[in-house]
């Protein structure tokens, strides 16, 4: 493979809708459903140098995955990586997997290796419960990962479809807040009681009997229907974690309450939180709900957007050239 002289990253954020089955007892756990939307990215760009130097924001953990990188791979040399754009970190968005496989992308095309993003992510310590992250990264849509099993390293993608172009993302973000995120959520984990096998067997049919289908179908009064089923079973299984709502932020929860009053479906919680989300059938209605909402006294301080959900994965550019999506 050519090695170019720089290399530009562009990777979208995701929303995690939540976990197939916590329970464990068929030998794999865990199981996700999620999806890539646009409006919020993390854009890296890359060049060679005589050290290593991180600009721009998250340069922190970037520095770190970079070190780890170079160590795993034996690359040599230095290189100076300008974070271009970020995705808000620790607000359920994927911040730390995408900036993780995007410099995992862009280092190895940089240096002329191929690409093994399933690999680096387990070597950078990502996807350790959900795959969707990598999964959206390679491909984007709406993904469902088949969980972890005894000897899984990155959890298989067993179902990608689209998300259809006229449907619409209603995200909320609560700027001055953080969901829960590192050692914290392994800690969280570890405290929370064994999920009910009859729960985790309802989730696994309502994503596999309703959410699919209707995707395939077009019938988003089905999906959303679905996963707010689903948000609501989680939301209140991880409560205990969150002060005892199903919602990190209660001000994102009043948003959403307010939209849904007013037409928005399926309202929920990105993983952690505290984004929240809702759907609309079209980009009217989303530009109506979003605008009701900021002009509404209890939502001051969010941001409120709609977006649309993205059916490709990363782009990956080499030397100026306009960017192809991955790989």
């Amino acid at each position: 493979m050519t090695r170019p002289s720089s290399v530009t990253v562009t990777v979208p954020a995701r929303l995690h809708f939540g976990f197939l089955d916590l329970n464990g007892g068929l030998g794999r756990r865990f199981g996700s459903i999620g999806m890539a939307v646009g409006g919020l990215r993390t854009r890296i760009s890359i060049v060679p140098a005589r050290q290593l130097q991180v600009n721009g924001p998250d340069s922190a953990r970037a520095r770190e995955y970079v070190e780890q990188l170079y160590d795993a791979l034996g690359l040599r040399g230095g290189c100076r990586v300008d974070i271009l754009e970020a995705i808000p970190s620790h607000a359920g968005l994927g911040s730390g997997t995408q900036l993780a496989i995007a410099l995992s992308a862009a280092l190895r095309r940089l240096h002329g290796l191929p690409f093994d993003i399933r690999g680096d992510a387990v070597r950078l310590g990502r996807g350790s419960r959900s795959g969707v992250g990598i999964g959206l990264f390679e491909g984007g849509g709406v993904v469902v990962d088949g969980g972890r099993g005894e000897h899984t390293g990155a959890a298989p993608i067993i179902s990608r479809i689209p998300f259809p172009d006229a449907w619409r993302i209603l995200l909320v973000l609560d700027r001055a807040r953080t969901g829960v995120h590192g050692a914290d959520e392994s800690e969280a984990f570890a405290r929370v009681p064994v999920f009910p096998e009859a729960d985790a067997a309802r989730i696994c049919r309502l994503v596999l009997m309703q959410a699919l289908p209707a995707l395939a179908e077009c019938d988003l009064v089905a999906f959303a229907g679905a996963i707010n089923e689903m948000q609501r079973m989680l939301g209140a299984y991880f409560a205990p974690l969150q002060g005892g709502a199903p919602f990190a932020s209660p001000d994102v929860a009043a948003a959403l309450q307010l939209m849904e009053s007013e037409g928005a479906l399926g309202i929920g919680q990105s993983s952690w939180g505290p984004t929240g989300f809702a759907f609309a059938g079209s980009s009217d209605e989303a530009q109506r709900l979003a605008a009701f909402a900021r002009n509404h006294p209890r939502c001051r301080g969010l941001d409120i957007r709609a977006c649309k959900g993205l059916n490709r994965g990363a782009e990956v550019a080499a030397d100026g050239v306009g960017a192809a999506s991955y790989p």
